[in-house]
């Protein structure tokens, strides 16, 4: 890629960003520091940083912090053999971050041998009508629905053991929206809750910042892969090429998907090269990506992007299908960090974990909002991708 002589730190920071440095010269030296400070203590677990933004955005003391992280660490070690253990009888799992638990819902024809084999293994149980699988129909049914505008999302809530379907609350009394709420009824357990506003993706105009450039949109990288990197599908179509922050030549979109999904990946030559780093921006260490587990509903989690750069929150919900004004998009993971235009397609990271590309939401970084996620083994799976991991 081009050189650009003179650069000054923002411009640094969006080489970084990329995921993809370049390879013609010498790296700039904080481009050289990034893999040691990352990677300062692989067994701590987080960077002093990263513990920060989670007291500023999940408002937790440094202690609190490190002991969420541990116990959500375990939670998600637990995950796929409670699943395994409550059989027919599962009915969803979550992270209860007040007892630092994970808690799996079993209904009643869970025997007294499976609750008393998962307590043994470290999770709390929960007794509820329906099984996930039940459950998982119902949402299946409205995935099968036209929605109208007014309805934001639906998604199975594990905890409250039903289907919540998100109206926006302006539309509430909206004629077809109440035939939406009323098909979804006939579909299962449902409840209704009300969002401030309608889901956007967060791609955004050419301005300046840390970009990567598809004709005259702007978004972010998502998660570098063997032989190039994944991102959001709205951002580009297959076959378009993108430029990095400096205006050079990265590569093409191999492969995209929007709506119905949403996710991409782009092929990475032209002197680029990928890094298993996602970038922190200065509010955190730059992040080593180590594998793709994925965090358990209610686990904490973090964002990177370009345009608001590190933020961290929960995750708020699971297989969501999000109604965007351009259509339905499936099986997306809602979480309640902030966003705003020109960070689709960012990192969404739980620890060293990689978890998925940012799609789009409602609200901003200034007065807070939601988004979703597009997850990223969904992606590797579709694309027959490697996850580039340290």
């Amino acid at each position: 890629m081009r050189r650009r002589t003179g650069l000054t730190h923002a411009a640094v920071a969006a080489a970084l960003l990329i995921g993809s440095w370049a390879a013609a010269g010498t790296l700039p030296a904080s481009a050289q520091e990034v893999p040691a400070s990352a990677a300062a203590d692989a067994s701590a677990p987080a960077s002093p940083a990263l513990l920060d933004a989670m007291r500023r955005d999940l408002g937790l003391t440094r202690a609190e912090a490190e002991a969420r992280l541990a116990a959500e660490q375990r939670a998600t070690a637990l995950l796929p053999t409670a699943r395994k253990t409550a059989g027919s009888a599962y009915g969803g799992s979550w992270f209860d971050a007040r007892s630092g638990e994970l808690t799996v819902a079993v209904t009643p024809d869970a025997d007294a041998t499976t609750v008393r084999t998962l307590r043994e293994s470290g999770a709390a149980v929960r007794t509820v009508e329906h099984t996930e699988r039940q459950l998982n129909s119902a949402k299946s049914s409205l995935d099968r629905l036209d929605a109208p505008a007014g309805v934001a999302s639906w998604a199975v809530d594990p905890a409250a053991n039903t289907v919540v379907v998100n109206v926006v609350e302006d539309a509430r009394t909206d004629n077809d929206v109440r035939a939406f709420v009323r098909k979804a009824r006939a579909a299962g357990p449902v409840t209704v809750r009300t969002v401030a506003d309608a889901p956007s993706t967060f791609a955004a105009g050419t301005v300046g910042g840390d970009p990567y450039y598809t004709g005259n949109v702007r978004c972010s990288i998502g998660f570098s892969v063997h032989g190039g990197f994944v991102t959001a599908g709205h951002c580009g179509g297959a076959g378009q090429q993108v430029r990095g922050w400096d205006g050079s030549y990265i590569g093409n979109f191999q492969g995209s998907s929007f709506p119905d999904n949403d996710y991409a990946w782009v092929n990475v030559g032209s002197g680029w090269w990928t890094v298993p780093v996602v970038l922190g921006w200065g509010t955190v260490s730059d992040q080593l990506v180590r594998g793709s587990a994925e965090a358990p509903v209610d686990a904490s989690i973090c964002r990177s992007g370009s345009t608001t750069h590190w933020h961290c929150g929960t995750v708020l919900a699971k297989n969501e299908t999000v109604n965007y004004a351009q259509g339905a998009v499936h099986q997306m993971t809602k979480t309640s960090v902030c966003a705003e235009g020109g960070d689709s397609g960012g990192s969404f990271i739980s620890g060293d974990q990689a978890q998925g590309v940012t799609s789009g939401g409602w609200g901003n970084c200034s007065s807070g909002g939601e988004t979703w996620f597009q997850p990223v083994n969904e992606i590797l799976n579709r694309y027959g991708l490697t996850l580039h991991t340290a």
